[in-house]
């Protein structure tokens, strides 16, 4: 399979307060992989407001050299998604941050995109630092 390099890709990004760089990054080329695809089809990121000011997702974006966007709870808790969690209700205030943030990215602007655009549903990895981050993949 030929690595994707057509910017169309979404990454939903969800993670612990603190969550290492290097552990975003090893999340993020795991879930890559996955697809078959190369970081330089990554388009945007997206995750919760809450994390507006998480060093690391804002290192990771200026690495990747994509923008990103934070959506509030209200938003990402409309979005209808295959695997909510009720452990992230409780701590954002909606059942999913990565894949709705990554729907909402890869949508129309008042629209997101319907379940069947992820690519790749929440993949988990818990980094040397003991944080957790979750990755959800959207095609524009």
């Amino acid at each position: 399979m030929t690595p994707q390099t057509d910017h169309t890709l979404v990454l939903g990004l969800g993670c612990d307060r603190g969550t290492a760089l290097a552990t975003l990054q090893e999340a993020v080329a795991q879930a890559l992989q996955q697809l078959g695809a190369s970081v330089n089809a990554v388009a945007t990121l997206a995750s919760i407001d809450l994390k507006a000011d998480e060093p690391g997702l804002l290192s990771l974006a200026l690495q990747l050299n994509c923008p990103i966007h934070f959506y509030p709870a209200a938003a990402l808790a409309a979005v209808p998604v295959p695997n909510p969690s009720a452990t992230v209700l409780r701590h954002t205030g909606t059942p999913s941050v990565s894949e709705a943030a990554a729907l909402l990215a890869a949508g129309a602007p008042d629209h997101p995109a319907p379940p069947t655009a992820l690519c790749l549903e929440k993949h988990k990895w818990r980094g040397a630092d003991g944080k957790n981050a979750t990755v959800s993949i959207a095609r524009r």
